[in-house]
């Protein structure tokens, strides 16, 4: 970030004066840096949201009085940024609401769904990222044909969608999460869509059979415009045919109108005793050490306990049989990382079920972070006064010890230890 007052890079990067100097503190950057990677997030949902029709002149206004608060010489005032961070985090609720109804209108009410994990004998395309309206517009011209079309990555809860599911042409699921891209691209013979973020730099063996969609875009992938996927479905009679390679299954589609269905019998075993804790598991996953936490935590968990995961958090432990709970697989996937708003609903249902806050829930949030949307997720958390949040593997960079220890006394957000089995047991307690 650009120095306010002495006109160079931000502070320990090339700044020549003190923040007491130059009156830049690295704590209003920290916040400034907050508002602005919640912001991305925020504006990556509601470019998602747009597509699909849905949009609120409110949340645009927001947006640009947000970014102006982060302008040189306008805000330095710690406590006002704060509260911007936070308000942002209610508009991203809103935009959040915004794609949620957006899915559901346009692709059908959700519903749970078995996916194959593999690929089947013929031509194929995979389609990686978060916007399900490109992937049905490339179903739809691709319909009547013998190209099969894959999801990868967080493209995997399509598959909760009936309008999606029930499209003949869409085949199964293939891969995993995003860091994983490089080596499974590369083994997949066909062409790959990258629709939104969580696209890496292309390995050459590929690098010709990437497309990408509008902003998105790569060196050496060709990006393609208007929602013709012609060069495409080109590409793919081009390319060598798959084989088929199965390797099992995921069951999705646990989405907020399916667990909300639900919520009667799940009140009646919390009181009578049957379901002991929800955990939230999942978030946005990256590749340094330290994130088999996640799976270590999620596997510890007791049997009559819930465990709901969305985002790409999703792969480090969903490939794991948790068995089931009232008849319900104890792993319960909600869907993408924006699909924190149905887990944000269920639980705003069963406090109000109780007559209680959320914070009085037999409730666990152990959430993964790594980039933006992220940020906005854990800003729409905070500004519902959600406590006890555990974030990890290692604080945001952007956040100073002050900051991490202002939000820590307001919303008692802490990092997650070096040890699942002990945390876990803290949080049964």
């Amino acid at each position: 970030m650009f120095c306010n007052q002495c006109e160079q890079t931000a502070h320990g990067i090339g700044c020549t004066l003190s923040p007491g100097v130059c009156g830049k503190d690295a704590d209003v950057q920290s916040v400034q840096e907050l508002i602005l990677y919640g912001l991305k997030g925020m504006a990556a949902y509601a470019s998602h949201a747009r597509r699909l029709g849905k949009s609120d002149p409110t949340v645009s206004a927001f947006i640009e009085e947000a970014l102006f608060s982060t302008m040189t010489n306008v805000n330095f005032d710690l406590p006002s940024l704060l509260e911007i961070a936070l308000d942002l985090g209610r508009h991203n609720l809103r935009v959040m609401e915004l794609l949620d109804a957006g899915h559901v209108d346009s692709f059908g009410k959700p519903s749970p769904a078995v996916v194959t994990r593999g690929t089947k004998p013929g031509p194929g395309i995979l389609v990686t990222g978060h916007d399900l309206l490109d992937l049905w517009n490339l179903l739809r011209q691709v319909e009547g044909s013998d190209i099969q079309v894959y999801t990868h990555g967080e493209m995997l809860p399509a598959f909760m969608y009936p309008r999606l599911r029930e499209h003949p042409n869409l085949a199964g699921h293939y891969g995993g999460p995003w860091q994983k891209q490089k080596s499974e691209f590369a083994d997949f013979p066909g062409p790959i869509v990258a629709t939104t973020n969580c696209i890496l730099i292309p390995r050459p063996e590929y690098a010709d059979r990437l497309f990408t969609t509008r902003f998105t875009a790569v060196p050496g992938g060709t990006r393609l415009k208007d929602d013709d996927f012609s060069p495409v479905i080109a590409k793919a009679r081009a390319c060598p045919p798959l084989t088929r390679q199965i390797h099992g299954s995921f069951e999705v589609g646990y989405h907020r109108t399916v667990l909300l269905d639900a919520a009667p019998t799940l009140i009646d075993a919390i009181r009578a005793g049957q379901i002991r804790r929800f955990f939230v598991i999942g978030g946005c996953d990256g590749a340094e050490p330290g994130r088999n936490y996640f799976k270590d935590y999620a596997e510890a968990t007791p049997p009559d306990s819930f465990i709901l995961t969305l985002g790409c958090g999703k792969y480090r432990i969903n490939d794991h049989d948790y068995g089931t709970l009232l008849g319900l697989p104890r792993l319960l996937d909600m869907g993408q990382c924006n699909d924190a708003y149905g887990a944000i609903q269920v639980a705003l249902a069963l406090a109000n079920a109780f007559g209680c806050s959320v914070n009085q829930l037999p409730l666990t949030l152990v959430i993964s972070w790594f980039e933006q949307k992220a940020v906005a997720v854990l800003l729409t958390l905070l500004s519902l006064g959600v406590k006890g949040i555990r974030l990890g593997p290692k604080p945001p960079g952007f956040l100073t010890p002050n900051v991490f220890k202002l939000l820590k006394h307001q919303f008692d957000l802490g990092l997650i230890g070096s040890d699942a089995h002990a945390d876990l047991a803290a949080a049964l307690a």
